[in-house]
């Protein structure tokens, strides 16, 4: 591999694998929220109120998560926080600065319906645009209007009293080659950037494997606050009583006829632990992967719980945490920012080849373990984000780590069948295609049962 190739995915490393301060989606609502009154402050406007236009998918998934340090749920309090205490510079972590005062202030913001949230006429998976209303110190009325599209922190445009005020750019970076088949990729949807998306980077399963075993760890040593953020997570969720304390009564079992104490018992219970708290409203913030805290989360901490029972080093656990993120990425350039797919059945696929290379598995275990994984929960639907997300992380860890196991056995689901294919690559594209299409009436329903209710 030259090194251009291996800078060009480790450009891709940092613009998926990044911080994030509560669920993205409400998350991504602050951000463009932020941008607003920002734009507002320049010209002296105090922000009286906002409209929020949020497509179905981030409705969706900002319906029932925790946002941090508030006890409460939601778009609205997300959008007052922004107001109070969001600064766009600091990307997926902007309520970074969240404090007692602006957390009581975004309350009576919402407690006086200065917020509204609507949603938005728009075929995006992925959209929000955030108005921001005032009047500065003469009286005159502004406004500011802020578009993110297609990626959680792709601020595209923000508009000040009509015109124009920024370019098209990308807010918040931490910062198939070799395959017969390109068509199913996520669908092109409309108003999407000309920024490059993963599928562009031509990756493919083989070329991940040579990266991860080839590339300078110097060059990824930087993957291992991953495991500085994701690990502090789970210690949290494990500590305290957070959302349905998944994490923290699977380890209190570790010693019982259920479960007992093996690798297993510990990757789910850590992993589930925190999204435990991260759903519930912790201020800790996550490594995310592909727009997602939770996928973060799942895609790092069952590599790290097998590398503290095995006692690797630090690079090897690298090389793993780098399989795993890059894994899950390039499924999930398949399926789009947000499907009706759960984003832990990507995540888990990610870290169940991170598990094999632990183990000294090659290439053949790795497909072995991606086929056995898609075999297996393929069509497990996100009926949004809340604190249940950690029981379906618990089960893709699970099933992450069987995966593992059959595939270093050299057990592998036959292309007979379901899905499956002889190339690993058309099994990818296949579940690309279940996610991204065969599930858009399934997202349409979930979205109508969770508004009825």
């Amino acid at each position: 591999m030259t090194l251009q190739r291996e800078l060009e995915i480790i450009e891709l490393i940092h613009k998926e694998v990044k911080p994030a301060l509560g669920c993205t989606e409400p998350i991504a609502v602050s951000l463009a929220v932020a941008r607003s009154c920002e734009a507002l402050r320049g010209i002296g406007a105090e922000v009286s109120h906002l409209v929020v236009e949020v497509s179905a998918n981030i409705l969706k998934n900002g319906m029932g998560v925790g946002i941090p340090g508030t006890g409460m749920i939601g778009l609205h309090i997300a959008s007052a926080l922004a107001v109070t205490c969001g600064k766009s510079i600091y990307g997926l972590e902007v309520l970074k600065d969240l404090n007692p005062q602006a957390i009581g202030a975004a309350k009576c913001m919402v407690d006086e319906k200065k917020v509204k949230v609507v949603l938005a006429d728009t075929p995006l998976k992925l959209y929000i645009k955030a108005w921001a209303f005032g009047a500065d110190a003469a009286g005159k009325e502004h406004s500011a209007a802020t578009e993110i599209k297609n990626n959680h922190d792709s601020i595209v445009s923000v508009v000040l009293d009509g015109e124009e005020v920024l370019s098209p750019q990308h807010i918040g970076p931490m910062n198939c080659a070799g395959s017969a088949c390109t068509a199913a990729a996520a669908p092109a949807e409309s108003g999407q950037t000309a920024e490059k998306t993963t599928l562009d980077y031509k990756l493919s399963v083989k070329e991940i494997l040579q990266f991860a075993q080839e590339a300078s760890f110097e060059n990824i040593r930087f993957i291992l606050e991953s495991v500085k953020l994701n690990k502090a997570l789970a210690v949290e969720g494990l500590k305290d009583d957070y959302g349905l304390r998944v994490g923290k009564t699977i380890l209190a079992r570790e010693h019982s006829d259920v479960f007992g104490s093996s690798v297993m018992t510990y990757a789910m219970a850590a992993t589930a632990a925190a999204s435990d708290a991260r759903m519930a409203g912790c201020t800790l913030p996550a490594m995310s992967n592909s727009g997602s805290g939770n996928q973060g989360i799942t895609v790092t901490m069952p590599v790290i719980a097998v590398a503290e029972k095995m006692e690797v080093g630090e690079e090897q656990l690298a090389r793993a945490l780098v399989l795993s993120h890059l894994v899950a990425i390039h499924i999930k350039g398949y399926l789009g920012k947000l499907s009706a797919l759960c984003g832990c059945v990507i995540a888990s696929t990610g870290s169940s080849c991170g598990i094999v290379y632990l183990q000294g598995g090659g290439y053949e275990q790795v497909c072995s373990a991606i086929k056995n994984m898609i075999g297996n929960i393929t069509g497990m639907v996100c009926d949004g984000a809340k604190v249940g997300c950690a029981l379906k992380v618990a089960s893709g860890v699970s099933s992450s780590v069987q995966a593992a196991v059959l595939a270093m056995d050299n057990i592998c689901i036959s292309s007979n069948d379901g899905i499956i294919e002889d190339c690993i690559e058309k099994t990818i594209c296949n579940l690309g295609k279940i996610g991204a299409e065969g599930m858009q009436t399934t997202d349409r329903m979930i979205l109508d049962i969770m508004v009825c209710k």
